[in-house]
């Protein structure tokens, strides 16, 4: 198994598409040279922002494959592999170990809330099933069900591959649960943020970074937020914590807002396409004025 610690800022890439709603290979790997120039600490493949969950099976390999393919160890690569249904993540996340990624990130089936019983043992199954490292992923916004400190404790205490987690609450109260309770079981266990706000609560609580989607078009921000508290600048970190602090009403503007984020990397210059598939929908004129307005307060534009 990797020995590939999780840490710093990784962004959960925006997958370019073409017209069609299929991978748009050449405008995907400039999002992703993009990225590795802007020195992000790796890279998240299929999660919300990756539209995971508009996408087949099929689709989501393929994707998969392009990545750790065109990506070739400049930094880890992530595979986001969760799903409702145990066997098909168990499938996505053998395929993820084969391809070469470097770990797999596991956000808990949704639908359905499952009884604490049933949640360890989805994760179980998984874990024993394969040797590459696990993520857990939560987001109880969108899956109804929450990851509780003592359940994802219970899981790392009993499984080494479970080495981290993107925490997509909007408290830092349950951000510092899972480092005091996880870190106690395995002081290597990541804990990674999934909203850019909480980036620099996390590290001050001795937490090790963000998974966002300003990432995406901003790296600029949350990865000059991570240097600068690595390197104890106050001011510098401060001064950016200001301008990153407009990015969440950007989320605020249409439900799923992965075209706003695509909005936003043309914007600034990463793409050219804003494709996405349905259900979401291009983003309306009235609110790509509204997107400009807080890129612009952000200093951004």
């Amino acid at each position: 198994m990797s020995n590939v610690k999780f840490k710093g800022v990784i962004p959960p890439v925006s997958i370019i598409l073409t017209e069609k709603g299929e991978l748009d290979r050449e405008g995907t790997g400039r999002v992703v040279d993009y990225l590795i120039a802007s020195d992000v600490h790796g890279l998240f493949f299929l999660g919300s922002g990756g539209e995971f969950s508009q996408m087949s099976v099929k689709q989501r390999k393929e994707v998969a494959e392009f990545a750790v393919e065109y990506v070739k160890g400049r930094v880890p690569v992530l595979i986001g592999t969760g799903s409702a249904i145990t066997a098909e993540v168990i499938n996505l996340s053998k395929h993820s170990q084969e391809i070469g990624a470097d770990g797999v990130v596991i956000i808990n089936p949704y639908y359905w809330p499952l009884s604490e019983e049933n949640l360890y043992q989805h994760y179980a199954d998984i874990a024993e099933a394969i040797d590459i490292p696990i993520l857990l992923y939560n987001f109880p916004g969108l899956t109804g069900q929450d990851l509780t400190p003592e359940l994802v404790t219970k899981l790392v205490g009993a499984y080494s591959n479970i080495v981290g987690i993107k925490d997509t609450v909007d408290t830092a109260g349950h951000i510092r649960e899972l480092i005091l309770k996880v870190k106690a079981v395995n002081p290597d266990f990541s804990v990674l943020c999934g909203f850019d706000d909480h980036l620099w609560n996390t590290l001050s609580l001795g937490g090790d970074g963000v998974i966002s989607a300003s990432g995406n078009f901003a790296p600029e921000l949350t990865v000059g937020i991570y240097n600068a508290f690595q390197e104890k600048n106050l001011d510098e970190g401060i001064a950016l914590l200001r301008r990153l602090a407009y990015i969440p009403l950007m989320y605020k503007l249409d439900s799923p807002f992965i075209n706003v984020i695509k909005e936003a990397m043309k914007l600034r210059g990463v793409t050219e396409s804003t494709h996405v598939l349905a259900p979401t929908r291009p983003l309306s004129d009235h609110k790509k004025k509204e997107l400009e307005k807080i890129l612009k307060k952000a200093e951004l534009l």
